[in-house]
């Protein structure tokens, strides 16, 4: 297979990965502390910032600092958002992403990518839900970038990544069901263009 004949098998929104249903219970708990003020968490942000959700990048913008990445999908908790928090995300939107709930999509994990690789912050419109992208961030992130996700009715959850909570993280997605090696050959780089 070509590089273009791979780069194109890996377009559009195809599934990679679904969340099968005897892990959605592990994921309740929260894989870093959790915080509840923006400004507090941010004082503890040594790299880059990752705001995985609505309601978390909206506090950060409040506080006064743009995350590096930021991927919103116009909802919370399955509610939409209300017009200040739509209003203040969606008018930094640059880039747009496919990924159904539960799953995770060829489509997301290529602009999480490319986001992590732009020297300017990226606002992510995911359709569909961004809530398990927050996994792949965490592998992909550099030691010491602060993943941040929301915890329904709890607060914010940083996560600091270092190689314990990445290998936490990627023997998680191993279990996910779909294509396990056409996820990690997007997700790590290989046959990407240079």
């Amino acid at each position: 297979m070509t590089r273009d004949d791979a780069r194109d098998a890996d377009s559009g929104d195809e599934q990679l990965l679904v969340l099968p249903d005897e892990l959605r219970h592990e994921l309740k708990e929260p894989m870093g502390l959790l915080e509840t003020d923006a400004e507090r968490l941010l004082e503890a942000v040594e790299g880059p910032l990752i705001a995985v959700g609505d309601v978390v990048t909206y506090h950060f913008l409040q506080a006064g600092r743009l995350p590096d990445v930021a991927l919103v999908d116009e909802r919370t908790e399955r509610q939409t958002v209300d017009e200040e928090i739509r209003e203040t995300v969606a008018k930094r939107v640059n880039v747009e992403a496919t990924n159904p709930p539960a799953e995770l999509t060829a489509d997301v994990v290529r602009t999480l990518r490319d986001a992590l690789e732009r020297d300017e912050p990226t606002t992510i419109l995911v359709d569909g839900e961004e809530d398990l992208v927050a996994l792949p961030a965490i592998v992909v992130a550099p030691d010491g970038a602060s993943v941040v996700y929301g915890q329904p009715g709890e607060g914010m959850v940083h996560v600091v990544v270092g190689d314990e909570v990445r290998a936490e993280v990627r023997a998680l997605l191993e279990r996910f069901e779909g294509d396990q090696e056409r996820f990690w050959t997007l997700l790590e780089g290989a046959n990407r263009d240079e």
